[in-house]
């Protein structure tokens, strides 16, 4: 992305940050048209950059990147302030479009992901075809490392919460799914390709 941005013709000013505060120094000393998040910045708390980071600068505006193509993160961070979401494997003739089209205020996904995005309403009414549609980042997050068979323990530690909590989490997910076992929200994560 770097030397994509490198190459962009004119003059143009940007910044790398390696963590959340550099990306808060750089904001308090310059203007920038837009700020691109990658979701698993810093283990993980792209979005959480993200909602401080609108919590601040309301009118920034933000372009995701992500290697996940997964309807739960785009609902996300669109729902935190973000105005475009792209994928890491999108062509760097996208990527160019998409960082001019939300420096100037407006909405980008990319196309393909926009279709499957589309594609998981069942109306107009905006009602989710999927279980996990109805989790919230957080949960969503937790349930993707314990299908992966992460212990509440390193789950914990991943996230710096409490293991008392990610087990709160997790009979959270449990219930909203309406899963009894652990091998159900396995065997669901698998035929839907979320793992």
């Amino acid at each position: 992305i770097l030397h994509i941005l490198q190459n962009l013709p004119g003059k143009n000013f940007f910044k790398e940050a390696g963590n959340e505060k550099e990306v808060y120094n750089y904001l308090k000393k310059e203007v920038f048209d837009i700020l691109l998040i990658d979701i698993s910045f810093n283990d993980n708390s792209g979005l959480d950059v993200l909602k401080t980071v609108k919590a601040i600068y309301p009118l920034i505006n933000v372009l995701m990147l992500s290697l996940y193509p997964r309807e739960q993160y785009v609902v996300n961070s669109l729902k935190y302030g973000a105005l475009g979401y792209l994928t890491k494997d999108t062509s760097s003739e996208e990527l160019v479009m998409a960082i001019k089209k939300v420096a100037h205020g407006e909405k980008y996904i990319s196309g393909a992901l926009a279709e499957n995005f589309a594609s998981h309403f069942e109306n107009s009414n905006n009602t989710f075809r999927y279980k996990h549609e109805i989790l919230s980042f957080k949960e969503y997050e937790i349930m993707i490392k314990l299908v992966n068979g992460k212990t509440l323990q390193e789950i914990g530690e991943d996230l710096y919460i409490s293991t008392k909590t990610v087990s709160t989490y997790r009979k959270h997910i449990m219930e909203k799914m309406k899963f009894l076992k652990s091998t159900e929200l396995t065997k669901y994560c698998i035929e839907n390709n979320l793992i």
